[in-house]
């Protein structure tokens, strides 16, 4: 167990005063500058960031961005680690997060421009990069890597799911998740845990797939030619551009990130995430779950407020209740601050009682 959970709230940063405030409209702005210049919807904004990226050496911003994103997982990292570092299961989980980032998601990428290939991010696939089944995307992949984007989008990804969690990746692989484990520790304990603010995550959540599968289906139909007029072409593009920009860049990263310090780290992820609605779907019906050793439970509350879901945790160990919610990512958290040891992740058959039971040894 974490030993210093006192010192959350004595910290300004971590307590929406006026050092949040002042470091969320610093990460707004930020973002704002990345996102903004080039779109269509805000032609005339200025391009301030290749600027910089050439400078360094770098081919484009979004390199610089990478850069940027990998410096500040480190720095997290290292501050997360010496809080929660007494955990097995988190050092593992941090190191994988970094290798994930440092590896797949800059280097890899940076490697392929200076070969002046395309750019390719093997750890994001459908529908969190939601372009990646776009039949013109595919088209231009080589067809190993169309294939393994198809495969992993439909196949690999939803089976590991339903078999270890979506834990396997929020937690451990994406870079969404990766930026909120390690920046974002000082304000996990910030996130919403009201019915609420659940029931219009569920809305929220599950709307934003939506428009994720409308979108993909639009493309598609429009690659088949399903109709000659061109008025399906125009609807696929426009929907195609206004999710990028209103889901893709404003949702996920102007407010995704800069909402850290006032709303807790996985704003996106908990409201916003197509892979987190679509892998949570499938986790629902599968085998992970948090158990609850019976009567145990002190209602410290440590274990709610440290989710970054939003879970109300010691509502299910005080009534002896499992956890199985779809917006769960694994983090374990809950289990490394219970001073009793209540809770445990595992994956479990619904067979029968206690059947096809796997804990995850790790020290938590």
């Amino acid at each position: 167990m974490h030993a210093g959970l006192l010192d959350t709230y004595r910290r300004p940063v971590s307590t929406r005063g006026g050092l949040a405030v002042l470091l969320s409209l610093v990460l707004t702005a930020f973002y704002l500058l990345l996102y903004l210049p080039g779109s269509a919807y805000v032609p005339s904004f200025p391009d301030l960031l290749t600027p910089i990226a050439h400078a360094l050496h770098l081919p484009d911003k979004w390199l610089l961005y990478g850069l940027l994103y990998s410096v500040a997982m480190v720095a997290g990292a290292v501050f997360m680690l010496r809080r929660h570092g007494n955990s097995r299961y988190h050092r593992i989980r941090t190191y994988t997060l970094l290798a994930v980032q440092i590896g797949l998601a800059f280097s890899l990428p940076l490697v392929l421009a200076v070969l002046g290939k395309p750019q390719v991010y093997l750890s994001y696939v459908w529908p969190l990069s939601y372009d990646k089944l776009f039949p013109g995307t595919l088209k231009q992949l080589p067809v190993y890597l169309a294939l393994y984007f198809v495969v992993a989008s439909l196949v690999v990804f939803p089976v590991l799911a339903f078999t270890k969690g979506k834990r396997f990746y929020c937690s451990w692989i994406c870079g969404c998740g990766g930026l909120a484990e390690t920046f974002g520790d000082p304000w996990r304990h910030l996130s919403d845990k009201s019915a609420r603010a659940w029931r219009f995550e569920q809305v929220s959540v599950h709307t934003v797939l939506g428009l994720v599968l409308l979108t993909t289906g639009l493309m598609i139909a429009d690659a088949a030619g399903a109709t000659g007029d061109g008025r399906l072409h125009g609807l696929a593009e426009h929907t195609r551009s206004a999710y990028g920009f209103f889901v893709g860049a404003l949702f996920s990263g102007v407010l995704g990130v800069g909402l850290y310090p006032l709303m807790g780290t996985r704003v996106w992820c908990r409201y916003g995430c197509p892979m987190a609605a679509l892998l949570g779907l499938v986790q629902k019906f599968g085998r992970f779950r948090i158990t609850v050793k019976k009567d145990m439970c002190i209602a410290c509350g440590n274990c709610s407020t440290y989710c970054e879901m939003g879970i109300d945790v010691r509502q299910y160990a005080m009534n002896n209740l499992d956890i199985k919610r779809a917006s769960c990512v694994g983090c374990g958290m809950c289990a490394h601050v219970c001073p009793r040891g209540v809770l445990r992740l595992e994956t479990r058959s619904d067979a029968g009682p206690g059947a096809g039971a796997g804990e995850w040894v790790l020290d938590l």
